[in-house]
């Protein structure tokens, strides 16, 4: 009588892990645009909760008006007492954003403060950290709430096309 042999040929392991491989090599891409999709989605909400912001900061602080990134945040434990929000510190968006200005693969930043005493102009940038990798899109929006993006991903100007 024969013997009969347990287990896998070292040729049916080979033919398993070249299915295995075949099927990383199509499934990755995809998960990565999927990443730099979410990633750009974030931005953008990023962009509308820094418009947001501008916009209540300089309802709060006429004689003030827009203001810059880090005095929109704060830190938690300032923002959680009663009289924690400032003019510095006016905890209107989250102290990560405000004060690392990087969130989800993307660097955020206001410029473009212009004024004299009170400033009535501002400009809020989003650019992706390393583009092809955590965002294709550069965004963009100014006082007037519209936010723009340039497919470049390496600047963005009012000029560009609006989301």
């Amino acid at each position: 009588m024969r013997k009969q042999q347990k287990g896998f040929s070292l040729i049916e392991l080979l033919i398993v892990v070249a299915i295995i491989l075949i099927i990383a090599a199509i499934a990755i891409p995809n998960l990565l645009r999927s990443r730099m999709a979410a990633n750009e989605a974030s931005a953008v909400g990023s962009l509308r909760t820094i418009d947001t912001a501008e916009m209540t900061y300089t309802t709060t602080y006429p004689s003030i008006g827009y203001a810059s990134l880090s005095a929109l945040g704060g830190a938690a434990a300032t923002c959680a007492t009663a009289t924690g929000a400032t003019s510095t510190t006016s905890c209107l968006i989250d102290d990560v954003l405000a004060n690392t200005a990087v969130k989800s693969g993307y660097q955020f930043s206001i410029g473009n403060l212009v004024g004299a005493p009170v400033i009535v102009q501002y400009s809020s940038l989003a650019l992706p950290s390393v583009v092809g990798q955590s965002g294709q899109r550069a965004f963009c929006s100014d006082q007037s709430g519209v936010i723009r993006y340039n497919a470049g991903g390496t600047a963005c100007a009012n000029t560009d096309n609006p989301l």
